[in-house]
């Protein structure tokens, strides 16, 4: 077999408790043991599991593939999972059930597979278990832990919507730090000194960059079809307003990455805009935030920067 290379792909890693919901196998695991969990699964191998959070934005961000001119993939999933081959059997008869294209995929026993991270190329990795994507981040991993049950997906909509928060996600901490020493005063008087110095990159500004790739080669298809419809929007949502705006976007321009919307919104509840920018994938540093978009919304928590070096959240699913 020739060797493929991961390079110059986006490449995202999925654990299959973000890809699907198994919260009957999970509670099987944490009430009777590995066996009984191993044994639920072998008796239900032909059951196809439910999709479950992450599974609409990977669904859309695989139908990305179309834009290849010579069917050379620009996008890779791959499963990184805890369980072993043996069960991880279901997840893969699941996805051909549901007809993705993921083909590859890691089962590591009751370990962590974000390790295999750098090798792989990736620049995502989406999972429902707590301490393995804190553990990835805190090792400079872009990680992130998927929140809330999934929400319904509509068929129809072939458009993919990424939405972003900034600091603690595109950027780092450095502000928020600043805001938790200073108040609010203390942090526009610090982005306003420091207007025209770029923030440091936060755990999520590659895969920015990789989504901007995708962008450009949809952008690409469009002039040579102008009837192509643009599938991928990417928007930031921040409780930044202006005058600490300003920063962001020539942050952005510095790092060479670019999104179509920006809500500065100084405080005004995410949730609302969500249930209206309807993304497929929404991403922030902090649960308090997410817990008003997850019931509408397909949300992702960073546990990156000051505000997560707390008390970790409970949780461990099986995937």
């Amino acid at each position: 077999m020739s060797r493929y290379s991961l390079e110059n792909r986006l490449v995202v890693g999925i654990a299959s408790s973000a890809l699907f919901d198994l919260k009957e196998s999970d509670a099987v695991f944490r009430k009777e043991g590995e066996e009984s969990y191993r044994a639920y699964q072998r008796a239900h191998l032909d059951s196809t599991l439910r999709p479950g959070v992450a599974f609409p934005f990977i669904r859309r961000l695989l139908s990305l593939n179309d834009l290849s001119p010579d069917g050379d993939p620009l996008v890779e999933v791959i499963i990184l999972s805890r369980n072993d081959p043996d069960t991880g059997l279901r997840v893969m008869r699941s996805i051909n059930a549901h007809g993705l294209p993921i083909t590859r995929a890691v089962f590591m026993q009751g370990r962590a597979p974000f390790r295999f991270m750098p090798a792989l190329h990736m620049s995502l990795f989406l999972s429902a278990d707590a301490d393995d994507v804190r553990e990835a981040v805190a090792r400079g991993l872009p990680a992130g832990r998927v929140l809330g049950s999934a929400v319904d997906d509509d068929p129809d909509d072939h458009d993919l919507r990424i939405a972003f928060d900034f600091d603690g996600v595109l950027a780092g901490d450095e502000s928020e730090r600043v805001f938790q020493e200073g108040g609010l005063e203390g942090f526009r008087t610090h982005e306003t000194v420091n207007v025209a110095t770029p923030h440091d990159a936060g755990p999520l500004r590659d895969f920015l960059r990789d989504i901007n790739k995708l962008q450009r080669a949809e952008e690409a298809r469009r002039r040579t079809d102008p009837e192509y419809a643009i599938r991928v929007h990417v928007s930031i949502v921040t409780a930044r307003n202006a005058p600490s705006h300003e920063r962001a976007v020539l942050s952005l321009d510095n790092w060479g990455v670019t999104v179509n919307d920006a809500f500065f919104l100084g405080g005004i509840d995410k949730g609302t805009i969500m249930e209206v920018l309807r993304p497929h994938i929404f991403f922030d540093d902090q649960v308090s935030h997410l817990e008003g978009t997850a019931p509408t919304t397909p949300s992702v928590h960073i546990p990156f920067g000051v505000v997560n070096e707390r008390a970790p959240e409970a949780g461990d699913e099986r995937g």
